[in-house]
């Protein structure tokens, strides 16, 4: 018995791929996201430690035990006169500064360092407002 080698054709061919074509977008069509139906978490409020460990702790501590960094100790700066805290060499514009840190000028401060001391050397400029709240919230817990 002789065996003959049979070839596809064309129209074989294209009936074979619209099959699996079919199938494929079939199976696409039923799918549905998992995700759409799983609701989104509702977003946390800015934590204040986690910002000023990112945003402030390079050059700041929160404490009285670490060694004084490019700034000074922020701890229990709301209600110190600025420019006072001790092992920190302030510039010459602190000296001249006549007020005693609280929210509204923290605020002030972290906007624009060089507005509420003009040869300020902080180069930390804040433009969030929820994040400023979230730190100076945290700063007020420092004492």
């Amino acid at each position: 018995m002789q065996m003959t080698k049979q070839c596809a054709t064309p129209a074989a061919i294209c009936a074979t791929i619209l099959a699996i074509a079919l199938g494929c977008c079939g199976a696409a069509v039923l799918a549905t996201p998992a995700s759409a139906q799983i609701p989104l978490p509702v977003s946390k409020p800015p934590d204040g430690a986690a910002l000023f460990k990112q945003q402030c702790a390079t050059c700041h501590t929160n404490n009285l035990t670490d060694p004084v960094r490019q700034g000074p100790t922020l701890f229990d700066i709301v209600g110190r006169r600025a420019g006072t805290a001790e092992g920190f060499h302030y510039s010459a514009g602190f000296a001249k500064a006549d007020f005693v840190w609280d929210e509204a000028k923290i605020d002030a401060w972290m906007t624009n360092p060089q507005e509420v001391i003009p040869d300020a050397v902080m180069a930390y400029r804040q433009a969030k407002p929820e994040v400023r709240t979230a730190i100076i919230a945290y700063l007020k817990e420092l004492h």
